[in-house]
This record gives structure tokens, C-alpha cells and sequence, in this order.
């Protein structure tokens, strides 16, 4: 190809050159730098608000050595980091905000590629967006998963554990000295969730696009192979970038095929739906919410991890992690598409996908569990779909009739899920209204409600809840989560009152208020929307152009893309 992008800015032998050249000098770059080789963006989600990635400007050095032993001219930049663990209401209501800062810094400053670093859950998919939004090279380096948790001789699971210990806190299996103790143990190194919770899921997901080297979504952030990787991903986008091998060329509607069926495969996070289709939404592929079910629904789960099994994402790396299960899975994979290695699926794998630990990676033949994609319901309650993952469900409640007892807002929920005095056994369905995107905002990690303390004593350990919010992919239980439309812009789950029947069929995909039609447009003529959390700034336009789950829960104005093209100077 010719000159490369980055020339509009540093090839000019004008004022305008003067000015790109001279001030980027002030860090001491020498003349050569500036002799048209690619520059290279190393866009970091890098923060100590982010403890997930905290450890991201170790992995930009490695990929900055890659980039110049390859020639190019790396240049690093940090863009709003989201913390799942610490960012109030929601990192969630934050992604699309990040995914601006993404994109308006790849296409506004001198850039031919980027490498995406990112961690915890919404730094990898509002990355992502962002990047397809200019169609760049673009390769993402992840920071990994933490080493296993460690606890009086067993294994803790990120997020996972926490919902169990807290539950026997609650019911006073363990003391609070340790529970105290256990967060030390789950948490001892740097990394995200080690859990197949939607930071491992968001990894996955990038292998299974294409988007990543290969082998790389399940090593450790402290393995030494982390670094390696990502060095030899500064090498890649440089060839990439004189390739001319787009985001565009690589995320296709098979690619998105690929990641649906291996999220079913891996036991990936509910969260993948929302991030797939935002991502899709971006870069133009067609994908809505009926394909989940359809591509993935009857796929076999063949991992062990929690929480829909036993181990975590580094027996999952030992074991042969991503090109193992792409291996098992070949004959319903597409693996002749393109990733960023410039090569297919299946020539990534030749000489290994190899499966060292039948007990972490089952065969496609003889899988964990036969069918086990997340399942997309509809019915009167959730007339554009909900969802479910039946692989960390409780099999007996994946068909049940129960009575509705209603929480209004996340504020009435933390009131009286504890009362003595609620009416409520272990065969009624909990409903949580208010937690959509509008209604938070933002759609927060708050369906997997915590049991009501007096049927946690007497031994119940799952129930069928309903919300339109999201929650962590390291949780559990039978859960219906993002109903849409949401309550708070008058959907029908907004409706409902305690005492109504709720029938749940995950087998006929079915989920169903049993109130009449003439019952509920009485109801809706009496209805009135909760206020708005926001008259100002960036959340009063979120709740305005936000889409609703079965979207992507994208900001309506930022579905398609702009491209790279910047056509006016600054000076």
C-alpha cells in the first residue's frame, strides 16, 4: 500500500507538519520517526480504579517492544477505564461513554493501528465498539485472569464464591473473621475474575471473533506468557497495518457464529448478548436476539468452570483453553474465517487445540451437559425477549408456575427481601422492576437476587427471579434477566403485582404473566413512568437515545460507524 494514514498528520511539509512533528518531539523523539512508518496506538484501559487492570501498563511495555522490533512508531493513550468492582451505579452505563472515548481517539489522532488493551468486563466490548465504529487494523490484548483463589484447601472462584459465602454468612455457616479472610484468598494476584464470569467470557469472545492471537484469552495475567503475547501482538499490528487487514475483514456474520456457539461451549456470561449485539451494531453485521437461540441455544456446554461447574480459567489454560474447544467444536464452526493472525481458525490450531485435562474440557461427543446456550424467552411479560442460562440454572425450575412477589425499585428489594413478615416461600417467582437501562440507569449486575434470609435457613438455595437488569456472569441460579421492554418505559414486567402467576417453560421458550389482556391495559391506562434518574450530562442522554437489551443497549445515534477519515486540520 502507500502512505500510510498517520502521513496526514506527520507528512507534511508545511505549518501544519511543523506543528504535529514539533510537539511530539518534546519527548525526545528522534527525526526517524517520522519517515512514514505506521504508528501504532496502544490504547489503554490502564487504571487503580479498575483493580482488573491495574496491571496494564506492564503488558503496553511488552506490546510497545513489539511494535518497534516491527518497525513502527508505538504511541500509548488511556481512554475512561470501567471497574466492575468499584464504579457506581454501574460500569454498565458507562460502556457506551467509553466506547466514544475509543473511538474519537483512534480517529482523531494519527493512527494506522491500535491495540486494544483491556481486562474487566466492559473495558474489552466498549473498546471494541469504539474501534469498529473507525475500522482500523486492530488487535485486542487482554490482561488475564487472576491465579485460582485459594481458601482452607479448596478453590475460590471470583464473584462466584463471594455469592456462596454470603449466603453462609448470612445464615451463619461461617463467622465474619472468615469471610474476612476469604478476601484475601480470592483475590491474590493481579487480573480479572478467574470465574468464566463476563471478563473470561468478554476473552473468549475476542478469540472466537478473531480479534486476539490465539491461545491467548485463558493465560494468567501473571504468566510470563501474558507478556510474550502481547509482544507478539505489537509485531502483528504492524504487518496488519501494512496488510491493510481491517476490523471490517475479520468481524463478519460468521465470525459472530463462531463466538455464539463457543460462548455456549465455554458456559460464557449472560452479558455476551448485550456486548455481541452492540459490537454487531457497529460494525454493520445483522444479529438480533433470536440468532442467540438459535446458533447457540442447543450447544453443548464442555467446560468445567464456574459457575457452571467445578474449575476456574487457569485449569482452563493448562487443560488447552480456546484452540481446544475450537478443536472439539470444528465440525459447527466456521474455521475458515479470517483473524487478525491473517490466517483462519483452522490454521491457527494446526499442531495444537490438543485437550490435556478431560475433566476441565469435556468432548463434543460426550459433553457436560448436551444443550446449554443461553435460551431467549417471549411471551406476554417479555414481548421483544429475555434470557436465561441454563447451564448455572436449577434443572427442576426450569418449568415451574409460582406467585409474583414484586420489589417496585432496587430500594424496596434491600427493604424488605429480609422481613420476617414477607409473604413468600421457595415456590413464588421474586420480580425486581426499575433496573433496565432506563430505569437504574444503566441495567446493573443486580438480577441474581440474594434468597430472603428466613428460606436461606431453611435450606432453599435457588428460586426463579425475573428483573430487566443484568447480572455478573460469575453468578447463578434460575434467573431471568434483561425482559424487554423494561418496566420503567412500561413494559409489561412494569405491571406486574404481587399475587399474579408467572409460568416459566424454558423447553417451550416460554415466559407468561397469567393476567388478561384486558387486565393489563387496564393497568397500563393507570400506569405512571418513574422519574428520570437525570435531568443533566451524560446519564440524561443516556436514558433519552439508550436501546433497550434486545439491542445491545447501545446509544441509539452510535449504531453504524464513521469510519477514519478526518478531512480538516486543527491549526
Amino acid at each position: 500500500m502507500g502512505e500510510f494514514r498517520s502521513s496526514d498528520w506527520f507528512g507534511k511539509k508545511d505549518k501544519m507538519g511543523f506543528i504535529y512533528r514539533s510537539w511530539m518531539k518534546n519527548q525526545g523523539m528522534p527525526e526517524d520517526m517520522f519517515d512514514g512508518r505506521p504508528v501504532i496506538g496502544i490504547c489503554n484501559t490502564w487504571s487503580e480504579l479498575t483493580p482488573c487492570n491495574a496491571h496494564l501498563r506492564d503488558i503496553a511495555e511488552s506490546v510497545r517492544r513489539g511494535v518497534l522490533e516491527a518497525g513502527g512508531f508505538p504511541v500509548e493513550f488511556p481512554i475512561m477505564s470501567l471497574g466492575e468492582t468499584l464504579l457506581k451505579p454501574t460500569a454498565m452505563l458507562f460502556r457506551n461513554l467509553a466506547s466514544m472515548d475509543a473511538e474519537e481517539s483512534i480517529r482523531g489522532n494519527p493512527i494506522d493501528g491500535v491495540v486494544l488493551l483491556t481486562g474487566c468486563d466492559k473495558t474489552t466490548p466498549s473498546t471494541l465498539m469504539g474501534a469498529a465504529s473507525v475500522d482500523l487494523p486492530t488487535i485486542v490484548v487482554q490482561g488475564g485472569p487472576m491465579l485460582n483463589g485459594k481458601y482452607h484447601g479448596h478453590d475460590l472462584g471470583s464473584g462466584t464464591s463471594v455469592w456462596k459465602l454470603t449466603d453462609d454468612l448470612k445464615t451463619g455457616k461461617i463467622s465474619y473473621n472468615e469471610y474476612a479472610e476469604a478476601e484475601s484468598c480470592m483475590s491474590r494476584s493481579p487480573g480479572h475474575c478467574m470465574t468464566m464470569g463476563t471478563a473470561s467470557t468478554m476473552a473468549v469472545m475476542v478469540e472466537s471473533l478473531g480479534m486476539s492471537l490465539t491461545g491467548g484469552a485463558a493465560i494468567p495475567a501473571v504468566d510470563a506468557r501474558r507478556k510474550r503475547l502481547a509482544q507478539l501482538s505489537g509485531r502483528r499490528i504492524v504487518e496488519m497495518v501494512k496488510e491493510d487487514l481491517r476490523i471490517s475483514k475479520i468481524l463478519t456474520r460468521d465470525a459472530f457464529e463462531n463466538a455464539i456457539k463457543i460462548n455456549a461451549a465455554v458456559g460464557g456470561s449472560s452479558n455476551f448478548i448485550i456486548h455481541l449485539t452492540a459490537i454487531a451494531g457497529r460494525i454493520g453485521v445483522p444479529l438480533n436476539i433470536e440468532d442467540f437461540d438459535d446458533i447457540g441455544s442447543k450447544m453443548p456446554l464442555l467446560v468445567n468452570l464456574m459457575p457452571s461447574g467445578k474449575f476456574l480459567m487457569e485449569d482452563f489454560y493448562y487443560a488447552g483453553g480456546v484452540p481446544a474447544i475450537i478443536n472439539q467444536m470444528r465440525s459447527e464452526l466456521n474455521m475458515d474465517t479470517l483473524t487478525v493472525s491473517g490466517k483462519s481458525h483452522k490454521e491457527n490450531i494446526e499442531g495444537s487445540g490438543v485437550n490435556y485435562n478431560k475433566e476441565v474440557i469435556y468432548n463434543f461427543d460426550e459433553p457436560l451437559i448436551p444443550e446449554a446456550g443461553i435460551v431467549v424467552l417471549k411471551g406476554n411479560l417479555a414481548l421483544n425477549g429475555a434470557v436465561i442460562k441454563p447451564s448455572a440454572a436449577t434443572p427442576g425450575l426450569m418449568q415451574h408456575r409460582g406467585r409474583a412477589v414484586v420489589f417496585e425499585n432496587i430500594e424496596d428489594y434491600h427493604t424488605r427481601v429480609d422481613d420476617p413478615n414477607l409473604d413468600i416461600d421457595e415456590t413464588c417467582v421474586m420480580v425486581l422492576k426499575s433496573v433496565g437501562p432506563v430505569g437504574y440507569p444503566g441495567m446493573p449486575e443486580v438480577g441474581n437476587m440474594v434468597l430472603p434470609k428466613k428460606l436461606l435457613d431453611k435450606g432453599v438455595i435457588d428460586m426463579v427471579r425475573i428483573s430487566d437488569g443484568r447480572m455478573s456472569g460469575t453468578a447463578y441460579g434460575t434467573v431471568i434477566l434483561h425482559v424487554s421492554p423494561e418496566s420503567a418505559i412500561g413494559g409489561a414486567l412494569g405491571l406486574v403485582e404481587n399475587g399474579d402467576m408467572i409460568e416459566l417453560d424454558v423447553a417451550n421458550k416460554r415466559i407468561h404473566l397469567e393476567v388478561s389482556d384486558e387486565e393489563l391495559a387496564e393497568r397500563r391506562s393507570k400506569w405512571v413512568q418513574p422519574p428520570l434518574a437525570s435531568n443533566r450530562g451524560y446519564v440524561n442522554m443516556y436514558v433519552k437515545h439508550v436501546q433497550q437489551a434486545d439491542k445491545g443497549a447501545d446509544l441509539d445515534f452510535l449504531v453504524g460507524n464513521s469510519g477514519s477519515k478526518v478531512t480538516r486540520d486543527s491549526h
